[in-house]
């Protein structure tokens, strides 16, 4: 038995796609998007964070999708969450709003990007992550979503 593993290509998106930077008016929509992507009402445990930063991605007028991060700490950016709809998957959308973010967040001059992911339940999101250059540093188990959790970082 063989197994192709060749990721298939991105497709075109439907609408011309883009991604803004958001404010707490758009709570609404990340929360709509949060709950189609993961049915879960928790988007992150509090939004009362240093450097916040929420992007949306919108396919013509229609979000798509959304990614939220903030400071760690003085020399690290945590992207916390992030969700493509399952409509919009396989365009691209996931990582153009990982480069948005990752842009964004060099301009503020951190040193590192991190974020966390379980790969059983997302296994997409490791494989974005070894594509754009993240390393691997650290594995455990959460005991929460009984799963293994896997955190990435790169230098900027």
């Amino acid at each position: 038995m063989t197994f192709d593993a060749a990721v298939p290509p991105l497709l075109p998106p439907p609408s011309p796609l883009r991604i803004e930077r958001v404010g707490f008016e758009a709570l609404d929509v990340i929360r709509h998007l949060n709950r189609t992507i993961f049915s879960e009402e928790r988007v992150i445990n509090t939004f009362d964070r240093e450097g916040l930063m929420m992007l949306v991605a919108y396919a013509g007028d229609v979000p798509c999708g959304f990614k939220i991060g903030y400071r760690e700490n003085r020399q690290a950016f945590y992207s916390a969450k992030g969700g493509v709809l399952p409509t919009y998957r396989r365009y691209g959308v996931a990582r153009r709003l990982l480069l948005a973010m990752l842009d964004a967040v060099k301009q503020e001059e951190y040193q590192i990007f991190a974020f966390d992911t379980f790969p059983n339940r997302h296994p997409g999101m490791s494989v974005m992550a070894l594509t754009e250059g993240f390393r691997l540093v650290r594995a455990d188990f959460n005991t929460t979503y009984h799963d293994y959790r896997l955190r990435f970082e790169k230098r900027l």
